[in-house]
């Protein structure tokens, strides 16, 4: 494949990281843009001797450009690259959000360049660990036909595995993965907090083997892996819980009852819970949820 002068405008934990892969596969990269004192700092660990620059510098100076800024910013840095010239016919010009295809990178474009969306599947820290995770990693990518190949190219270069996506599923994509990794971690954090309440000194060895193979059982079985109180049908078990965490962890309470109701809508649908067993325990959650107290944070 085509080794390439790489540039990258935001160099944040995603960025930098790819960048460092691609440099590993044989690619040079040539500037990168980060303004933050923690971008400069993975350069530095992550990309030694490669120039700090302003973004239009990276994008003239790169034939390849990654764009991996949040993705409410995506569409204003293409815009202004494009119209300022920075951006040229024939540059390759990659972003890395999950949420957009190649509509936002309409005006690059329009001025002739190849455009490509390639979002990893993955959880980022912005240091060298992440880098052997990325060997068979899902990237989630969108390109034109005649950019298939360069776009699978980049992905074997980084070690990954590409998902392609039609332009119009993106958000959908995106949102499978936010509702699964990034709920997940607000999940594990409270139910963290609900075992330290209960006297744990270490919550989160507790739970690591019991999550470790509900995360694995779900992965192989879906609906199939569920287990617990709700699938039992133990409505007095579940009574309890939402009195006590009411009690004694009332910040984790609004999620308990919204994962419930979600878990006794599965367990009925899939058949494992009868419907006279389902309409107890739902009375038990919806009376707890009218008394449980309004989170003036989100108001």
């Amino acid at each position: 494949m085509t080794k390439f002068r790489i540039g990258v405008i935001g160099a944040g934990r995603v960025g930098a990281v790819l960048a460092s892969a691609l440099r590993a596969a044989g690619h040079e990269v040539v500037a990168a843009a980060g303004e933050s004192d923690a971008s400069r700092r993975r350069m530095d660990e992550l990309l030694p001797g490669v120039e700090a620059a302003k973004p239009t510098d990276v994008a003239r100076r790169s034939d390849l450009l990654l764009l991996t800024v949040p993705d409410d910013m995506l569409s204003n840095v293409v815009t202004m690259l494009s119209a300022s010239g920075a951006i040229r016919e024939g540059q390759v010009v990659v972003h890395t959000s999950g949420r957009h295809g190649l509509a936002v990178l309409e005006p690059a474009r329009e001025v002739g360049a190849r455009t490509v969306a390639m979002h990893p599947a993955m959880t980022f820290t912005g240091t060298e660990v992440d880098l052997p995770r990325l060997e068979g990693c899902v990237f989630g990518v969108t390109a034109e036909p005649a950019d298939r190949d360069l776009t699978e190219g980049l992905v074997a270069d980084l070690g990954g595995r590409p998902m392609w996506v039609p332009e119009d599923r993106r958000t959908l994509y995106h949102a499978g993965l936010a509702h699964g990794a990034n709920h997940l971690v607000t999940l594990i954090a409270e139910a963290m907090e609900i075992l330290s309440a209960a006297g744990a000194d270490d919550p989160a060895a507790t739970l690591r083997p019991l999550l470790t193979a509900a995360l694995d059982n779900a992965l192989d079985q879906g609906d199939a892996a569920l287990t617990g109180p709700i699938v039992r049908g133990d409505v007095e078990t579940v009574r309890a819980h939402v009195a006590d965490l009411a009690a004694n962890a009332p910040q984790t309470l609004h999620s308990y009852l919204a994962m419930a109701h979600a878990t006794l809508d599965r367990a009925v649908t899939d058949g494992r819970l009868l419907p006279i067993r389902a309409s107890k325990m739902l009375r038990v959650l919806d009376a707890a949820e009218a008394d449980a107290p309004v989170d003036h944070h989100l108001r």
